[in-house]
C-alpha cells in the first residue's frame, strides 16, 4: 500500500492522527513550564497531578473499552476527543492545583480512551490484512504531528510569555475538536450487543495469553520514556557529549519513524512474520543498550556523540520492527466485537510504561550505569523471545473459541 493508495476511512484516520498529535506536540513542550512558571504550581504538585491523572486513565481504560464496544467506536472516539478538547481549553482559566488536577485527569482519560476507541474503529473499517500497514501510516502521522507541534511549542518557549502559552493550549484544544469532527466522516462500525441474561461475561482479563502478551509489551515499549527521560540524564551525568545531542537524537528518532515506519511495517503480514519481527526488534533494542553503555566509557566528546547517535539509530530500527509486530499481534488475537476493550487493555501498556518508566529507567541507568544498560538490553531480548510462545498460545485459544462458537450455532 502506497501513500496514494491510502483512501477512504484509512486516510481520514491518518488525518485525525496528524491533527490531534500536532496539538499534543505543542502541549507536551510547553505545559510543564506554564504550570510551574506562570500558574505557580510546584514541581511536586505538577508531578503528583500528572501521576494521579494518568493513573485514573489507566484504571478506567478497560471499563471504558467495554463502553466503546457497546456504544460504537466512532461515537465514543468523538466523545473522548471532545473531552480532551474541553480539558485543554480549560487550562486557559486554571489558576489552582485542585482545578489543574481535575482538568489533567479529564485530559488523560479523554486522550487515552479516545486513542483506544480510534484503534477499535480502525479494526472495524479497514480490512484485516491491511490493518498493520494502515497502523504504520497512523504512527508516521503521529510522529509527524508531534514534530510539527514541538516546533510550534519551541516558538512559544522563545517568546516565553503567558499569552504565548495560552495560544499553545488553544491550539491543542482546537486540534482535538477538529479531530473529533473529522472522525464523523468515518463510517459507523457494528456495536457489540449486550449479553443475554445468564450469559457469561467475556472480558479480556480472562484471556490469559492476551494478558501475558500485553505484560510483555510493557517491557518492549519502555523505549518510549527511555529517550524522553532517562537518556538526557545519562548524557549529562555519564558522558562527555554536549547537551544538544538530546535534541539531535529526538529528531533522528522522529524523522526515521515518519519516513520509514510504513516501509518496515509492510513486511509484517501475519502472525509468523510478526513473531520474527518482534524478536528482531528486541535484539536490536538490546544491541542499542550495549552501545549506549559504551557511550559512558569516558572517551572523547565526539566519540560519545558518535556512539549516542549510532545507538539511537539502532534503537529506532528496533522500535520500527517491534511496533508493527505487536500491532499485528494485538489486532490478530482480538475476538470479533471486542476490539474496544482489547485495544484499551493492550494500549494501557504504554500508560504503564509512562508511569513507571521514568522511575525505573532513571534508577537503572543513572545510578547503575553501564550494568543497568546491559540489564535493560537483556530484558528487551527476553521479552521479545517470550512473546513468540505467548502468541502461539493465544492463537490456539482463539482457534478453540471459534470452534466452540461454531458448535454452539
Amino acid at each position: 500500500m502506497k501513500v496514494t493508495d491510502l483512501r477512504g476511512p484509512a486516510r481520514t484516520l491518518a488525518v485525525v492522527q496528524l491533527i490531534s498529535r500536532t496539538g499534543d506536540g505543542a502541549y507536551y513542550v510547553t505545559s510543564a513550564l506554564f504550570f510551574t512558571q506562570i500558574v505557580g504550581l510546584s514541581p511536586a504538585q505538577l508531578g503528583l497531578g500528572l501521576t494521579v491523572a494518568w493513573s485514573v486513565a489507566l484504571a478506567l481504560g478497560l471499563p471504558l473499552g467495554h463502553v466503546t464496544d457497546r456504544l460504537g467506536a466512532r461515537e465514543t472516539a468523538v466523545f473522548f476527543y471532545g473531552c480532551a478538547a474541553l480539558a485543554v481549553g480549560s487550562y486557559l482559566f486554571i489558576r489552582s492545583f485542585p482545578l489543574f488536577l481535575l482538568a489533567a485527569t479529564l485530559y488523560a482519560v479523554g486522550q487515552r480512551s479516545g486513542s483506544a476507541a480510534q484503534q477499535a474503529l480502525l479494526a472495524g473499517v479497514v480490512p484485516k490484512d491491511q490493518i498493520t500497514t494502515v497502523r504504520a501510516f497512523l504512527q508516521a502521522g503521529f510522529n509527524a504531528g508531534l514534530a510539527i507541534g514541538a516546533a510550534l511549542g519551541g516558538m512559544v518557549l522563545f517568546f516565553d510569555t503567558r499569552e504565548a502559552y495560552l495560544i499553545a493550549f488553544a491550539l491543542d484544544a482546537c486540534a482535538f475538536l477538529a479531530a473529533s469532527l473529522v472522525l464523523l466522516k468515518v463510517p459507523r462500525v457494528a456495536r457489540t450487543p449486550a449479553k443475554e441474561k445468564g450469559e457469561k461475561s467475556q472480558t479480556v482479563l480472562k484471556d490469559r495469553p492476551y494478558v501475558v502478551i500485553s505484560l510483555l509489551n510493557v517491557i518492549l515499549v519502555l523505549h518510549g520514556p527511555l529517550i524522553d527521560v532517562a537518556l538526557p540524564l545519562w548524557i549529562v551525568r555519564h558522558t562527555e557529549s554536549p547537551k544538544w545531542i538530546v535534541a539531535a537524537m529526538f529528531v533522528l528518532n522522529t524523522l526515521a519513524v515518519v519516513f520509514f515506519q510504513v516501509r518496515v511495517a509492510r513486511r509484517v503480514t501475519d502472525m509468523a512474520s510478526a513473531g520474527r519481527y518482534v524478536v528482531k526488534g528486541g535484539l536490536l533494542l538490546g544491541a542499542s543498550c550495549v552501545v549506549f553503555a559504551y557511550s559512558g566509557s569516558g572517551g572523547s566528546t565526539w566519540s560519545a556523540v558518535v556512539l549516542l547517535l549510532t545507538a539511537t539509530a539502532i534503537q529506532t530500527l528496533g522500535e520500527m520492527m517491534q511496533s508493527p509486530a505487536t500491532w499485528e499481534i494485538s489486532f490478530g488475537l482480538t475476538p470479533e466485537g471486542r476490539h474496544g476493550q482489547y485495544q484499551a487493555f493492550f494500549g494501557s501498556g504504554l500508560t504503564v510504561a509512562e508511569l513507571i518508566g521514568p522511575l525505573v529507567l532513571t534508577g537503572l541507568l543513572v545510578y547503575w550505569g553501564s550494568f543497568g544498560w546491559i540489564l535493560l538490553g537483556a530484558l528487551f531480548v527476553a521479552a521479545s523471545f517470550l512473546m513468540v510462545p505467548a502468541v502461539r498460545w493465544g492463537e490456539l485459544r482463539l482457534d478453540a473459541a471459534k470452534v466452540t462458537a461454531g458448535e454452539a450455532q
